[in-house]
Parts: C-alpha cells; sequence; structure tokens
C-alpha cells in the first residue's frame, strides 16, 4: 500500500521556525471550507437574534431552568433528548469519519473555521506567508507595530463578539447587548464573555495547530475508526516519485522523473505544517489546502490534476475500492445513527407540551373529616411546555384497577382546582382529595390508586391531557 502508516505524533517544526505561517491558496476546497464556514458562522451569530412568537428562538434559560428551541420548551426532566442527541452526533461523527475521513476536522469544526478567519485577518493586514516571515525576522519599528496591533485589535474585537454571541444563547442578546454596552451586566455575564472571547483569542490566534496535535482527542483514535477504504488526503507516490525540478516543457519520463516537481507549495499552504508526501499523519486534519495547491501546480504544467487527492488507501495501491455495504464499520456506525435518530425523532414528535409532578402533602397524609369522610392533601406542579398561553382544569378519578371497583362519585377535589398558565411557564396548586365516608368506612386501612387529571386548553380551542397516579391513605 503507498499510503504510509498513520504516524501519532505530529512532525517537528523546522530549525528556527516557532510559528507555522501558512501560504494562502484557492481552489475547490478552500472555496468549500468558506462556504461552509459562512454557513456554520450566521447559524451561530445569526440564531440568538432571531425571535419567534415575542420569545428569542434558542435560549437556554439556565435561571428558570427552561431551554426555548424553535417554539418547543425544555425543562430539565427532558435531559434525555440532550443524551439521545449527543448520542446521535457523536455516531455521525464515526459515520462520516468511517467513510470521508477527517472531513469534520477540515472543513465544519471549531477550531478550524475560527482558525481560518483568524488568519484571514492576518493574511489582510500582514501580508501572505513570505510577508509574514520577513515581518516576523524584522526588527520592532512603526510599520510593525501598526500592523501587529491592528491584527490583535481585529482579532480581539472578533473574539468579543464571539462570546458575546455565545452567552447570547443562555441570556437574552437583546438586553444583553444594551447592558454590555452600558456596563451594567451581572458578574457571570462578565465573567463568560470574556473566557469565551479570551478562549477564542488564543486557541484560534496562538494554539492553532497546536490545539488539534496536542489537546483535542479526536486526531488520536481516529485510526481505529477508519479501515482501507476510507478516503483520506493523500500522495500518489506511484504517479508522483522520483520527484525533482524540471522545465514545463521537460519530458519528465526521459529525465527519470515522476510527476512531484518537489515545490513544496503543499507543505507551504498546510495549516499544520505537515508534507503529505510523507504518508498519512496523524496531524493532517483533511482540510483539502495541499489538494489546491497541487492542482495549482499541476494546471502550470499542463499535466492531469490528482496527485495529491482524496482517495483511498486501497485505491492509491491500485486496488479495487470495496462497496459500503460490504463495510462492517460503515454498516454498524450507519444503523447505529439510524436507529438513534429515528428514536429522537418519534420521541420529539410524541412528545407531551404538559408536564406535571404530584407530590403528597409529608405534613398531612391523611386526616378525617366532617361525616367520616378522608381527605388526603397534594401539591402539583404543572408545566407548560408550549409557547401558547392555557387555562387548565384539575379533576381526580379513581383508578381502574381498585378492587373492589370505587365509584367516580366517591372522590372529590377540593382547592385549587384551576390554573392560567402564560406561556412557557409553570404553576403550583395544592388540592384536597375527599374519599366519601361510607367508602372510608369500607376500606379502612387500605392504601388506594387515584389518577389525578391535568387538562389544558389553548385560546384556539386544542386541548392535552395528561394523567398522573398517586396513592391515596385511608386510616385506620
Amino acid at each position: 500500500m503507498n499510503a504510509s502508516p498513520l504516524s501519532p505524533e505530529p512532525p517537528p517544526l523546522p530549525s528556527g521556525v516557532d510559528k507555522i505561517q501558512a501560504r494562502a491558496v484557492s481552489g475547490r476546497y478552500n472555496t468549500a471550507r468558506w462556504v461552509l464556514l459562512w454557513i456554520t458562522q450566521l447559524v451561530f451569530y445569526g440564531l440568538p437574534w432571531l425571535q419567534l412568537q415575542g420569545r428569542q428562538a434558542v435560549l437556554f434559560d439556565l435561571e428558570s431552568r427552561r431551554f426555548f428551541l424553535f417554539g418547543a420548551v425544555f425543562y430539565p426532566q427532558d435531559l434525555i433528548w440532550l443524551t439521545l442527541l449527543l448520542v446521535a452526533s457523536a455516531l455521525l461523527l464515526f459515520f462520516a469519519k468511517a467513510i470521508a475521513g477527517r472531513v469534520w476536522c477540515g472543513f465544519a469544526c471549531p477550531q478550524t473555521v475560527y482558525t481560518k478567519l483568524f488568519s484571514w485577518i492576518e493574511f489582510r493586514l500582514e501580508g501572505d506567508r513570505h510577508a509574514r516571515l520577513r515581518l516576523d525576522r524584522s526588527p520592532w519599528n512603526r510599520q510593525k507595530l501598526l500592523r501587529r496591533g491592528g491584527r490583535h485589535l481585529a482579532w480581539a474585537l472578533l473574539a468579543l463578539w464571539t462570546g458575546i454571541s455565545f452567552v447570547g444563547y443562555f441570556t437574552p442578546i437583546r438586553s444583553l447587548v444594551p447592558a454590555l454596552a452600558g456596563l451594567s451586566l451581572g458578574p457571570w455575564e462578565w465573567f463568560w464573555v470574556l473566557f469565551y472571547g479570551l478562549a477564542t483569542w488564543g486557541n484560534a490566534g496562538f494554539l492553532r495547530e497546536q490545539f488539534c496535535q496536542h489537546m483535542c482527542p479526536y486526531g488520536r483514535f481516529q485510526g481505529s475508526m477508519m479501515d482501507e477504504d476510507t478516503y483520506i488526503v493523500g500522495y500518489d507516490r506511484q504517479r508522483g516519485e522520483p520527484r525533482g525540478a524540471r522545465s514545463r516543457q521537460a519530458d519528465a519520463p526521459a529525465l527519470g522523473l515522476g510527476a512531484c516537481v518537489d515545490c513544496t507549495v503543499c507543505v507551504q499552504v498546510c495549516p499544520v505544517g505537515i508534507d503529505i508526501r510523507q504518508g498519512l499523519q496523524a496531524a493532517c486534519i483533511a482540510c483539502g489546502a495541499c489538494i489546491d495547491a497541487c492542482d495549482s501546480i499541476m494546471d502550470r504544467l499542463r499535466q492531469p490534476r490528482g496527485l495529491v487527492r482524496f482517495d483511498t488507501p486501497h485505491a492509491f495501491a491500485g486496488q479495487v475500492l470495496k462497496p459500503w455495504y460490504r463495510r462492517p464499520r460503515v454498516l454498524i456506525y450507519g444503523g447505529l445513527l439510524g436507529l438513534m435518530g429515528a428514536a429522537l425523532v418519534l420521541g420529539l414528535w410524541q412528545r407531551p407540551t404538559l408536564r406535571a409532578n404530584v407530590l403528597r402533602d409529608r405534613g398531612v397524609m391523611a386526616r378525617q373529616v366532617e361525616d367520616g369522610a378522608v381527605e388526603n392533601v397534594y401539591r402539583l406542579q404543572v408545566m407548560n411546555a408550549s409557547l401558547a398561553p392555557r387555562q387548565v382544569q384539575l379533576a381526580v378519578e379513581p383508578d381502574p384497577g381498585t378492587q373492589p371497583p370505587l365509584p367516580a362519585q366517591a372522590l372529590q377535589m377540593h382547592g385549587q382546582t384551576q390554573l392560567s398558565l402564560a406561556s412557557a411557564d409553570a404553576g403550583f396548586a395544592t388540592v384536597d382529595i375527599r374519599l366519601d365516608g361510607a367508602e372510608a368506612a369500607a376500606r379502612t386501612g387500605q392504601v388506594l390508586q387515584v389518577t389525578l387529571v391535568i387538562t389544558a386548553t389553548e385560546p384556539d380551542g386544542r386541548v392535552e391531557t395528561v394523567r398522573e397516579r398517586s396513592t391515596f391513605l385511608v386510616p385506620r
């Protein structure tokens, strides 16, 4: 096989170089990265400003323990959906890795996205690779101070806005920004705006590839999720070797040379500083920059593209690509992802928007009242997981499994039997459930099962009902 084994360690930087200065490149994969960058950042920066029915469409309100997501309201009791979503996301990552390698790392990972944004600012203010290298070696003067200062100022503004946008998912952003302008934010808002902004500034501006190579675990265990039919960025050694410079008109086969002219442009454009010609390495994030660079050189030499390309190790070795339905890894990840996705969609589709918690009053378990009737006290919490206001009616009915059967009229509910809930609101009620004297005398010392019926009506007439079971104690 022409692809080298996966190297677990990143290559050392060349002597005397303490920072990778990647050369700018254009091409189809660079364009794809910019398209995905715009999509992901429009979503990240734009979602907090989106309003739906007078509320922020996406808001994780930790203080009130409510989470708004495009009209759906989630409570801490819905944590299972977050767990399923995280598991499904991990399976999607594994599935994509098994098929197309580290496309997440190269095209959509936040570390890669912000590093590219910061690198673009650096390119605009300080120039391309050679200009930045000259600036690094030059002594400090007015021009260097202005360029470096301007770059860090632009980085800081972008990082600060990133921190504001992040906190805007947890604090309404339309009140967050004016409070920030008036320096009236709370201590936690200040902390998280500055913390996330500094983290963005440090990771994308300074750590860059070091974060991927030494801090992110994904690159370390990627080898366990790929096989010989996984797409990787690779160098066609059979076509490219032996390397050597030549003129455009030279006959490479007659000179005993391969297609690679050893221009090292593929190394110069690499954001992690590796030489893809040395084989697949753990540091490679599959961004495709080296492919665009090599294709541009091949175009100048009037040679076919694809000396460096996305392909499989089997293809680089001249073997036949195995179809996806014969790859156990793809089938396992895809099957699990399909099951998890179906469970998530079905569960959310059938998820009730009315919730209730029923607790017995511990201070008064059971008490006798007039005419020998027995009364139990209950405390109810009713949660409206909808953006529509609702009128809630409380009632009680005997459990169908009670033996001997308990007549419905034997149970009566007293107290706060009606609630008015605003959108995404929760209400509390204390109710008394009374069992008439005749039935209480016949069931002395028993623990009965009762069902509390909570019915919510929306302004448009839609009705939703939930039933919560509880116990009713009849004292001796």
